[in-house]
């Protein structure tokens, strides 16, 4: 890279283009170090939340589907990962395309290097493309722990291909694309609120809805039992928690002020919405739960995403504290629609983004905004806030942002869903037999832990050594998991 003075780019805007020939032309010139540096670091932060969700998922499912959860939120990036190179990224991100989706000029990422982003100017195409790349992974990650216990694996696979381009892609870019129609409508959504967070919610609730009630489940009481390794629910909050500060900081797209502030408010936000989820689980068992903290770091940075890059430190308490408690009762929502859930997604991330979307219509301020020094040099980037700034049509801009990004992702996904049902081979979902004996051992062959390849059952113990002659059965012994 060059280490001389950032120059101004001479080169074609506006279409597919490379940025010129990288044999007569140093196309690292426009560009400076720094925001290299941070965006890549970002890519890798935003990398690591993606098991962190696996581990999430993990350690508050049942033992028998708890390695199923963290290799599906790896396969999302193995499959993203070739969708985003396929067309996934031109669909999302091409320079040119319609109010709704953008063209496949970009195909197979040609033409993509060195020209400006449609994201910022400070960074080029193929450096964008490698960040916005963790977000398209990281969205069906979310959504498909609705497969908890009873979803195939296949029909996940293929789930996840075609809902990163038909569900994921579009929203990414009405919302992010100048291109778009939230875009040009004024919405403000500086990390992914609605495409990541509102999307994934949506298409878990969805997806849930197709799979059916796991077996024994009840209506009133669900399906009772305990996370089954507090331990995993820490450690996916720890990967996601330091991930989100290039979730949210990367996504100044530079190393800036503006990218700083995101993470500061970031940072509150998580920490407020994590003891006021305490409080309200405290308040009904006089116990501080760990799993209850966790949900609400969870929540607080859910709720302060769309916001990160608009809001003032202050506001961030109310992200937390807001996020904390509208994520906790949401959490009763699926008793209310009768929807078996299994881990909340929708209540964590579908109604924590409308949170944090409409929130932002109230607290963006327009000089947090003007902290990239963007609107000091060209005054078209500067945004007229929200309330605060007594802006107040924002607040609508954002609820007709939330609305068609939930409707359009919850229908959508009912419709891929049924119509994949109906395809011989990728039917929704595993057998009663299959369910009761746990998707580790049926579609994976594996386990989580390896102390159950010697006994699953404490009656199969006698005196501390694992009986041979007592009766055993990995199916009777799950019931008991």
């Amino acid at each position: 890279m060059s280490s001389g003075p950032v120059e101004e780019y001479t080169g074609v805007l506006g279409v597919a283009n490379q940025g010129g020939d990288p044999l007569t032309v140093d196309i690292n010139a426009p560009y400076a170090a720094g925001d290299f540096a941070w965006i890549l670091t970002s890519s890798a932060l935003v990398l690591l939340m993606i098991p962190g969700v696996g581990f999430f998922y993990s350690g508050l499912a049942r033992r028998k589907s708890a390695l199923a959860l963290i290799w599906l939120a790896l396969i999302s990036i193995s499959v993203v990962g070739f969708q985003w190179f396929f067309w996934g990224y031109s669909l999302a991100f091409s320079h040119t395309g319609s109010a709704f989706i953008g063209d496949l000029s970009n195909f197979g990422l040609m033409k993509v290097l060195g020209q400006p982003s449609v994201g910022s100017s400070k960074i080029p195409d193929i450096l964008f493309c490698l960040y916005q790349g963790m977000f398209a992974a990281i969205t069906p990650a979310l959504a498909i722990g609705a497969a908890a216990d009873r979803g195939r694996m296949l029909p996940a696979i293929v789930f996840i291909f075609i809902w990163a381009t038909i569900v994921y892609d579009p929203i990414a870019y009405w919302t992010w694309n100048a291109n778009g129609w939230s875009f040009k409508m004024g919405g403000l959504d500086f990390a992914g609120g609605t495409p990541v967070h509102i999307s994934s919610g949506a298409a878990a609730l969805a997806y849930s809805l197709m799979l059916g009630k796991r077996t024994g489940y009840n209506k009133v009481n669900g399906l009772p039992y305990r996370p089954h390794n507090v331990t995993h629910v820490v450690l996916g909050t720890v990967f996601l928690w330091v991930g989100w500060f290039g979730f949210n900081g990367g996504s100044a797209l530079a190393a800036n002020t503006r990218a700083v502030m995101a993470c500061v408010v970031t940072q509150i936000s998580a920490c407020v919405g994590g003891f006021t989820w305490c409080l309200l689980d405290y308040r009904l068992e006089r116990k501080w739960s760990t799993v209850g903290f966790c949900s609400g770091v969870i929540a607080g940075l859910v709720a302060i995403t769309p916001a990160a890059g608009y809001v003032p430190p202050w506001s961030a308490v109310v992200f937390g504290v807001v996020g904390g408690i509208g994520c906790n009762f949401a959490t009763k929502l699926k008793f209310l629609i009768g929807i078996d859930e299994p881990l909340d997604v929708f209540a964590e991330h579908g109604v924590g983004g409308i949170i944090g979307n409409l929130l932002t219509g109230i607290f963006a301020a327009d000089w947090i905004a003007a902290l990239d020094g963007g609107a000091a040099s060209d005054p078209t980037l500067a945004i007229a806030g929200g309330w605060v700034n007594q802006n107040y049509i924002q607040l609508a801009y954002q609820l007709a942002d939330s609305a068609a990004g939930f409707g359009y992702s919850f229908v959508l996904t009912c419709i891929i869903l049924f119509l994949m049902n109906l395809i011989p081979g990728l039917s929704l979902r595993v057998s009663p037999e299959v369910e009761e004996l746990g998707l580790d051992d049926a579609e994976l062959g594996e386990f989580a832990y390896d102390y159950v390849e010697l006994s699953r059952h404490v009656n199969d113990v006698v005196n501390g050594i694992a009986s041979s002659s007592a009766p055993h059965s990995i199916k009777d012994d799950e019931k008991h998991a």
